[in-house]
């Protein structure tokens, strides 16, 4: 086993009600399993998801809970049998650090669907502890959800890619829209937004921003690069871009009428529902089946 002087315990922030509020929270890493890598934490990124944990919006918070899942650290400690990582390694990890191994989804590495998965905080792992995330100074995580992060990206960049990054890439791929010279609108610009805007146009599309106002019409077209900036609400300016996208990365996190936005869409366009919302969403079904 390749190891350095590990300490067991650590510190993290952790919520203790759904107030919100974050405090100094001391608890016990587990023992650097044959599979298992010892990380020394740099930094973490902040979700949306963190905000809904934090505060119990989804119904389903267990207190302590240390939030945190887009974890880059370097590595100082690994188990017998784990070849890909070694000490000093720059390494992240996302939302999850366990799954069953042995279901459809996870013979087909989709591990995030497996129903048996374990995610980074506010579970349960396969010892019976508490699952605790990224704000903290150290974890401990199976190999198999660790992955290497490239020489030359810094921490604070791979961060937000190992969440927010990967949600907006996978079904870009997944429904075969990372062509060039399609046109795609990035309804909000939060962290997942951000993201929505930089893959879209790396992958040479047409971006348009969707947004309630025009407090980040800049940080979208200078910043960001976004091609266009529309604000949901000026009637006139969506009327002109119905029947004009191939898809629209819906970010928002909150309860939103979603007519407004399939009317944006060509025959057979995409509308990619990414916000994480405690309340149903609902729409006319017609507004989806004249549009197949």
């Amino acid at each position: 086993m390749g190891k350095m002087e590990v300490e067991r315990k650590t510190t993290g922030l952790a919520a203790r009600d759904p107030s919100g509020l974050l405090s100094p929270y001391t608890y016990t890493l587990r023992e650097t399993g044959p599979e298992d890598v010892h990380i020394r934490i740099i930094c973490c990124g902040i979700c949306h998801t963190d905000l809904h944990h934090t505060k119990n919006d989804l119904g389903t918070s267990n207190y302590p809970m240390v939030p945190g899942h887009e974890v880059v650290g370097e590595v100082v400690e690994v188990g017998s049998g784990v070849s890909k990582f070694t000490i000093g390694d720059i390494v992240g990890v996302g939302c999850l650090v366990g799954c069953c191994g042995g279901c459809s989804p996870c013979e087909r590495d989709l591990e995030q669907y497996c129903p048996k998965k374990i995610w980074s905080y506010n579970d349960v792992y396969i010892d019976g502890q508490p699952t605790q995330g990224g704000f903290a100074r150290a974890t401990v995580v199976h190999q198999k959800f660790v992955v290497k992060i490239p020489e030359g990206m810094a921490a604070e960049q791979a961060a937000p890619l190992l969440c927010a990054g990967v949600t907006v890439y996978s079904p870009l791929s997944h429904f075969g829209l990372k062509k060039p010279a399609l046109r795609g609108g990035i309804l909000g610009l939060g962290g997942v937004g951000h993201m929505g805007v930089k893959f879209a146009k790396a992958m040479g599309h047409h971006v348009t921003v969707i947004s309630s106002s025009n407090k980040k019409r800049e940080e979208a077209l200078q910043d960001l690069g976004a091609d266009d900036y529309v604000i949901g609400s000026d009637q006139s300016k969506m009327n002109e871009l119905a029947d004009s996208m191939d898809y629209i990365i819906d970010t928002v996190p909150v309860h939103h009428a979603l007519e407004p936005y399939l009317s944006l869409l060509r025959l057979d366009g995409k509308l990619i529902l990414m916000g994480v919302i405690n309340n149903p969403l609902q729409f006319l079904s017609p507004m989806v089946m004249i549009g197949k």
